[in-house]
């Protein structure tokens, strides 16, 4: 087993959030980003998530054909194939950042897309997906977290959901640097008060706490890590004296939420983790934080790559002045596996930081 079932996936997020550590979740745009994740998970010695965007599920299918779920699709049947062959880590397929405009073009067809591969006894093609609701009000944003939640318990899916906004670009979705990218606990009350902490179907939560894509220069992020633990706290407080329940949700208590880590109801994710500092990542991870997703710092990587190769083979890759290069020099697969390398050495990098580095679930 490779590619995680639902229940391999559920052992993996209990095993971090009880251990204290969280898994890299790294996106992919191309079957050689693809393989540099497995290698850089595999090196690591550390299970992982693997996932794509609404841009790169699109891309994925080709500019011609330009489909996300046809993306999609390519992407896990190819990961599923590939991924076999590293039999001593799990690796989970996520799509991730799905904004309102995209859920019926994207998501909601992959989930019934699981739903009849569940309802026919064969496992889900991917383990989690997420919806991103940080452009709507929060009522709207829970409303249809808990129509996709409903059906992610009949897809055996994990539903991850965004609370808040995250601030600078990504896939053409971009929202400002201000105070709207700080969550607060009224927030994380809300969101159990109608989703629940477990018992109505498993979900992660991306609260923002500063949280930017992109890579900026110092001083420019500001994030507050102790938000998530003043979120955390809030909630766990609130299961044991009553007022989720009296909020008008049915009574919550420890009791009807299976092993919940101490303090810490919410199984967190943290977006926007490129470029954040060892302490900024070590703070999150501590209040609850079980899965960080590195875009910008791994497509650094592979492209920074790509890049040395070209400027030291300059005269062999191009014809310079009618001579004739290279082949072995501008054949795709001499840069390419460079650049998978160098990819590869920043995911290790990041699960070592992230402390799953070692402790692939055997």
């Amino acid at each position: 087993m490779t590619i995680a079932t639902p229940e391999r996936y559920a052992e993996m997020l209990d095993a971090a959030r009880h251990g204290g550590y969280a898994y890299l979740a790294i996106n992919v745009t191309s079957s050689q980003t693809l393989n540099a994740a497995l290698q850089g998970f595999a090196e690591a010695e550390s299970d992982g998530i693997i996932q794509v965007s609404v841009g790169g599920s699109a891309y994925f299918s080709g500019k011609t054909v330009h489909d996300r779920v046809v993306g999609s699709l390519a992407f896990a049947a190819f990961a599923h194939e590939v991924a076999a062959q590293y039999p001593n880590i799990t690796i989970a397929l996520h799509t991730d950042h799905c904004a309102k405009q995209y859920l019926d073009e994207w998501v909601r067809p992959l989930l019934d897309h699981e739903i009849d591969q569940v309802r026919h006894g064969q496992e889900p093609t991917f383990q989690s997906h997420m919806w991103d609701g940080s452009t709507v009000p929060l009522e709207e944003n829970l409303t249809i977290a808990a129509e996709l939640l409903e059906k992610s318990v009949r897809a055996q899916t994990v539903l991850e959901i965004e609370i808040g906004a995250v601030g600078g670009e990504e896939d053409g979705h971009s929202a400002e640097i201000n105070e709207k990218l700080y969550s607060t606990p009224a927030d994380g009350l809300r969101v159990a008060e109608r989703l629940g902490l477990g018992e109505h179907g498993r979900y992660m939560a991306a609260f923002t706490f500063g949280n930017v894509h992109g890579a900026y220069k110092p001083g420019v992020v500001k994030l507050r890590p102790e938000l998530l633990r003043d979120i955390q706290t809030e909630v766990w407080n609130a299961t044991h004296d009553g007022r989720l329940g009296s909020l008008g949700a049915s009574s919550v208590s420890s009791c009807a939420i299976p092993d919940l880590p101490e303090g810490k109801p919410f199984a967190l994710v943290f977006h926007g983790g490129s470029g954040s500092s060892p302490e900024e990542i070590a703070a999150a991870v501590s209040y609850g934080v079980v899965k960080m997703n590195i875009d910008t710092d791994t497509q650094y990587a592979f492209s920074r790559a790509i890049a040395g190769h070209m400027f030291r083979n300059y005269d062999a890759v191009l014809k310079v002045d009618g001579e004739v290069g290279n082949k072995k020099l501008y054949d795709p697969r001499s840069w390419g596996r460079e650049a998978e390398d160098a990819m590869a050495a920043r995911v290790v990098e990041a699960c070592v930081q992230l402390g799953s580095a070692g402790r692939a679930l055997k």
